[in-house]
Order: structure tokens, then C-alpha cells, then sequence
């Protein structure tokens, strides 16, 4: 039976964390102030992503580290989300990703690892598809409701309609297609910046669907299967409001976000979603500065 949430996951320690100048281009929440402070950068991000596991741990999260190689450098490897993800039926899929340096973050080591230990016997490859350039970076451009079989995107370069129908087809979803706009009407290239779903709740920033009746359509498909809505606004997206996961806890679930995104949160917002799952939040500022993700990017599920 598919489940929600998990307690069990992978995050890659990234060897060459830094500012991506490619994906950049497309990713309006990262920063190139200080960007040459190379060491600085990179030793910020390695305690960061040290601190985050141990606390996650702590909480009776397992976590799978995946230690990133240096060379070639992948200064985004610590997200893994995007190009691999695990499902329930003993599938294991990976994604075509939009930037060049990305592409080389796609491990077949950690591919067959987790084949091996966890027991999938299927793995879907859907990286070919970048020779049509058609590309969806895994649950950063979807947003899988496992139990109702829903996939929620909001479309993008990094996020292609076509390739969704064909995620769906394969895998049994139903797509919940819309377009998502920041405040300077750009496409926001991620769902998981803007959304985060949990077991009974749904985290949105509905201002960026400006689309009434995509708007309607996805608070149709919240409501029927039971998501208590907490709408953000767009100033919290932008401190990453919208890039949380729910993991199953030793005991109790738990929301799982950075601190800048905890700290933008009302007080009548975290009294709702306190209503439905704890709380925890991580210090990452120079991940998310340079990087363009917060917490949810950093961690791949792993459902078996």
C-alpha cells in the first residue's frame, strides 16, 4: 500500500557546493553575492548539511549519506531529489535534468545500491529525453500525492508538460498540470518552491497561480482528498515557505524546513500545521543563498 511519508531517506554530502552560474539562469532564488568565496562557501555547506543529518537522525529519520565525489565538480549535488526518485512498487526512476553540470549528479553507483538493498526491481530511465529537450527534474518538478496517485506541476523549462504525461503513464498518476508565476511573472522553476504536501495538509503560495480556473482545479483536487490548505504569500515563498517535506518520526510525523522559512511563518501558521505534525527546522543559509534550495531539495524518499 502506498504511503504519504517515509522514514527513510538519501542526501548526498556534496564535495563542491557553490554558486551554479547555469542554473542561474532559470533559478531566481539564488544568490552571487560573495560567490568567490569558494572554501568559505563550500566548508559552510558541508557544516550545514553535518548538523541537518545528525538532527534529522535524532529524530528517527534514516538517513543514507552518498558522499559526493569531487571531481568532476557538481556544485548542486547536494539535491538529489531531482534526478532520482523511489516509489513503492519497486521502481526506481531517474530524470533528464535542464543544466549540463547537473547531469553528471545521475550516480549509477547509488542506482544500484539502492536496487540492491532495498529491493527494487525496476528502474525507469527517462534521461534520454534530454535529446528532445524535454526534461522534469523528479519531485522538485512534481509533486506526488503517492496515496491518491496525483501528481501536482507547475510547468517550467525545467519542467515539461509531455514528459509529465509520459511520468503518469508509466506510473499510474493522474497530472495536475498549472502555470506558476514569482512577482516578476517569471515561471518559478521548481513545484517544491511553491508547494509542499503532507499526509492531511497541503503548504501552497496560491498567488503565483494566477489562472482562476487552474487556481480552482488544484484546490478541487486538494479538497476532495482531504488537504487542510495553509496559503502563503509570495514574500514567504521567497524565503522557501514552500520547500517542506513531512517524514515519518520515531514518534510522531514531522515537517521538516529551513529556519528562514520557519522565521517567515505567522504565528497563526504554524499554529495550524502544528495541528497536523511537528515541527523542525535547519539553519542552511549558505545552501540556500547559493544554491536556490532549501530543505526539501535536499533529501531523495525512499519508498520500498
Amino acid at each position: 500500500m502506498a504511503k504519504t511519508i517515509t522514514n527513510t531517506i538519501v542526501m548526498v554530502r556534496p564535495a563542491s557546493f557553490g554558486y551554479n552560474a547555469e542554473t542561474a539562469e532559470n533559478n531566481a532564488f539564488q544568490s552571487k553575492d560573495g560567490a568567490t568565496e569558494v572554501e568559505r562557501i563550500k566548508n559552510s555547506a558541508l557544516q550545514e548539511f553535518d548538523t541537518m543529518v545528525e538532527q534529522l537522525k535524532s529524530k528517527g529519520i534514516a538517513v543514507i549519506i552518498h558522499e559526493d565525489d569531487v571531481y568532476p565538480a557538481k556544485p548542486d549535488a547536494v539535491f538529489p531529489n531531482n534526478w532520482f526518485s523511489c516509489h513503492s512498487s519497486g521502481t526506481i526512476v531517474t530524470y533528464p535534468m535542464y543544466a549540463d553540470s547537473r547531469k553528471l549528479e545521475r550516480s549509477t553507483e547509488l542506482i544500484q545500491k539502492l536496487m540492491a538493498d532495498y529491493n527494487f526491481n525496476y528502474h525507469i530511465g527517462l534521461e534520454a529525453y534530454e535529446k528532445q529537450n524535454l526534461i522534469v527534474e523528479g519531485t522538485g518538478s512534481m509533486i506526488l500525492d503517492r496515496v491518491n496517485k496525483l501528481c501536482y506541476a507547475c510547468l517550467s523549462l525545467r519542467t515539461n508538460e509531455e514528459l509529465i504525461d509520459i511520468f503518469c503513464e508509466r506510473m499510474g498518476y493522474k497530472k495536475v498540470v498549472f502555470d506558476a508565476l514569482d512577482r516578476n511573472s517569471y515561471p518559478i522553476y521548481h513545484t517544491n518552491v511553491m508547494m509542499a504536501l503532507g499526509v492531511d495538509f497541503c503548504v501552497v503560495c496560491l498567488d503565483t497561480i494566477q489562472d482562476e480556473k487552474q487556481k480552482e482545479k488544484v484546490l478541487q483536487h486538494l479538497e476532495s482528498t482531504r488537504k487542510t490548505v495553509i496559503d502563503i504569500s509570495l514574500s514567504q515563498m521567497e524565503n522557501f515557505a514552500g520547500n517542506m517535506l513531512q517524514l515519518d518520526g520515531a514518534k510522531n510525523p514531522i515537517l521538516v524546513m529551513s529556519q528562514t522559512a520557519y522565521d517567515s511563518l505567522h504565528k497563526e501558521q504554524i499554529e495550524i500545521i502544528e495541528k497536523h505534525t511537528e515541527i523542525i527546522a535547519f539553519a542552511i543559509p549558505t545552501i540556500e543563498k547559493y544554491g536556490g534550495g532549501s530543505v526539501r531539495c535536499m533529501i531523495a524518499e525512499i519508498f520500498c
